[in-house]
């Protein structure tokens, strides 16, 4: 198991250096490079097909890059297979819900918590000593803050697939929570949902970032421009795998290779709610 230090608040967490990612002829992503820092939200944006998803896939160990490196901590990660990257404080959300439908919503979100239990066969199998220890601490740290945290204290029980598509997102990001992540890839959190469940989730990600509890850095694909602009403190422009530009949103939403290749000739002032 690679071993990583701690890192403070601002320097950086992760790396991407010279990324290049094929399928077949096709460059998925040529030759980009990314910095997010410890503390920050970090998003990134372009349009259907960019290559945003990708990224985050190559991040968390779903792809490895045909070339380039990619740092956690300093340390290079690109031979860790996800469930090893899973271990150093990496976790993510999907584009698609990923979650087991006859499970509960308590059982969902205790899968996320796997990777923390080292108790043996023998321990586990009789629920004493280091597995019982485990066991109450993984249910505490799950009823006490992520049931709290994303107000789903009353469909805790429930069979996730009864549930509506936005309560199945919370459900999800709740699982992710359950890793008790350092870095947190957001593969778009908010599609498909209304109104006021964007208001929500939107919510939920800003205390995730910022609550004492929680500072949990996060790399966010959003669509949604209103969403990225107002809780993002950077923003990474992709467009064909190739990186437009990289800064504070009051930067990127003024530069006019980003409206000209992701919105036309409108303003992104103009997507605001």
């Amino acid at each position: 198991m690679v071993q990583v230090g701690e890192v403070k608040e601002g320097d950086t967490l992760l790396r991407l250096e010279d990324i290049h990612m094929y399928f077949g002829k096709v460059a998925a992503l040529a030759g980009v490079s990314l910095e997010v820092k410890k503390g920050e939200i970090h998003s990134i944006i372009g349009p259907n097909g960019a290559g945003k998803t990708v990224m985050m896939n190559c991040i968390n160990g779903l792809y490895r890059p045909q070339k380039g490196n990619i740092y956690y901590k300093g340390v290079p990660v690109n031979h860790l297979r996800p469930y090893h990257r899973a271990e150093l404080g990496i976790s993510r959300t999907f584009q698609k819900i990923e979650l087991f439908g006859g499970m509960t919503v308590l059982d969902n979100i205790r899968l996320g918590r796997h990777i923390h239990l080292k108790s043996g066969i023998v321990s586990g199998s009789i629920y004493v000593g280091k597995a019982k220890k485990e066991e109450l601490e993984s249910r505490k740290f799950i009823e006490e803050e992520i049931i709290d945290l994303l107000e789903i204290e009353s469909i805790r029980d429930k069979t996730v697939h009864m549930l509506p598509y936005g309560l199945q997102k919370r459900v999800e990001l709740g699982r992710a929570l359950a890793l008790n992540p350092e870095l947190l890839l957001l593969d778009e959190p908010l599609a498909g949902l209304n109104l006021e469940e964007v208001e929500d989730m939107a919510r939920f990600i800003l205390d995730i970032n910022e609550e004492p509890r929680w500072k949990v850095t996060c790399i966010l694909v959003e669509h949604d421009m209103g969403v990225v602009m107002d809780i993002s403190h950077n923003v990474f422009v992709l467009n064909f795998g190739n990186k437009i530009t990289d800064g504070p949103p009051e930067e990127v939403q003024k530069n006019p290779d980003v409206i000209k290749a992701y919105l036309g000739e409108e303003d992104l002032y103009s997507t605001r709610r």
